[in-house]
């Protein structure tokens, strides 16, 4: 077995819970009432969607951390 690390945006919503998104696996969008949830869902959805890769021998992407900046605007109401 190989080990595999990716990193994910834990993004809290509005109404509770979270999303998680895997940049490097598009496929991987899921959701859960925690983050700790959330996590073991993305979890589950990674060895999904590499075991999907692997068996039709697909290639599994490195991993793309993601660059987060801010930017500020002043615009007009």
């Amino acid at each position: 077995m190989r080990q595999y690390s990716f990193s994910v945006v834990l993004e809290p919503q509005k109404g509770g819970g979270f999303t998680v998104l895997v940049r490097a696996l598009p496929e991987v969008v899921t959701e859960g009432d925690t983050k700790e949830e959330a996590l073991a869902h993305a979890e589950e959805a990674i060895r999904a969607v590499l075991d999907f890769r692997r068996d039709r021998h697909l290639d599994i992407p490195a991993d793309t951390p993601p660059e987060i900046r801010r930017v500020t605007v002043v615009a007009s109401a």
